[in-house]
């Protein structure tokens, strides 16, 4: 259990931080945009790229792997009809979809797998489908979605074929499975430079969430309710439940590979999430709260995760 109190004081404390900051107003009004768009184009493409190019891509192809993706794609699945029957605006959707399957696989998973699992290499499944596909996918898609003030004009087919490549995410997920699956060696004066940019991904997104929290309305107020507490549903309750399924009736799965997957799938809501919903203003409160609120239910859902599959 020490595991799941450390990951979450952890990210307590930085977003607290944040908080702190706000209130003080050292940063001006504007920063949460300016830090969330400066982890959004410099700093998360850094990690991105640093990350998947020193993985095994062949060491992470296990049972595992299958189990987040399917389950992870549900759970954000699961979302859209909830939404489309609300007629929420598409962009909002798309937000929804991602806080319902994206974990925090790095800065809470990370130390979780460590003192629950006693393997960090039991996250490297799911870290490599959110980082290779779940990103670029719901980035490029946010992206082409008709913008907030364009009427619902819909975006040129030519707009649409290359967002991808207009996309910093895609463009750094692309380079790092290149440069793991050729096994191309990043000299040191190129890689040094990008890990120190990398380091400052997550706690840049942390403490632009705290700073958002100052004079934020209370989670879960006015029309955003509903849509909040699906999510909330979906991700603390619906995601381990369906990781349960998939991994031990279905697959077979008992033991420690059985708790690392229904572990990593009860993960809360990645702070990440937030910082695409500002850089691109979709969903921005419903990111904020999903959040701050997945976070808050998963300390004692984890608790009882660990204790009923273990």
């Amino acid at each position: 259990m020490d595991g799941v109190l450390e990951g979450f004081l952890v990210i307590g404390i930085v977003v607290a931080v944040g908080y702190g900051v706000g209130r003080a107003g050292v940063l001006g009004p504007h920063a949460t945009r300016v830090l969330s768009r400066t982890a959004f184009f410099v700093a998360t493409p850094a990690l991105l790229f640093t990350t998947l190019a020193r993985t095994d891509i062949g060491a992470v192809f296990s049972s595992n792997l299958l189990v987040t993706a399917v389950t992870s794609s549900l759970a954000c699945l699961l979302y859209v009809p909830f939404a489309l029957l609300r007629r929420r605006p598409a962009g909002e959707v798309a937000v929804g979809a991602m806080a319902s399957g994206y974990v925090n696989a790095g800065n809470l998973g990370l130390p979780i797998a460590v003192y629950v699992i006693g393997d960090a290499a039991a996250v490297a499944p799911i870290l490599l489908f959110q980082l290779a596909v779940l990103t670029p996918v719901f980035t490029t898609l946010l992206d082409v979605l008709p913008d907030r003030d364009s009427a619902g004009e819909r975006p040129s087919w030519i707009r649409t074929l290359t967002a991808p490549l207009r996309n910093p995410i895609a463009i750094a997920t692309a380079a790092g499975l290149i440069v793991s699956g050729t096994g191309l060696p990043v000299p040191e004066p190129v890689g040094a430079p990008l890990q120190l940019i990398a380091d400052l991904a997550v706690p840049g997104m942390l403490l632009a969430f705290g700073i958002s929290l100052n004079g934020a309305a209370r989670p879960g107020a006015g029309e955003i309710g509903p849509s909040l507490w699906t999510v909330v549903a979906i991700k603390n309750v619906a995601h381990p439940a369906l990781a349960w399924v998939v991994a031990g009736p279905v697959l077979g799965l008992t033991g420690t590979p059985l708790l690392a997957a229904v572990v990593c799938a009860a993960l809360p809501t990645a702070q990440n999430v937030f910082g695409y919903a500002v850089r691109y203003d979709r969903g921005v409160t419903l990111a904020r709260d999903a959040a701050l609120t997945t976070t808050i239910v998963g300390v004692p859902a984890m608790i009882g995760v660990v204790a009923l599959v273990s």
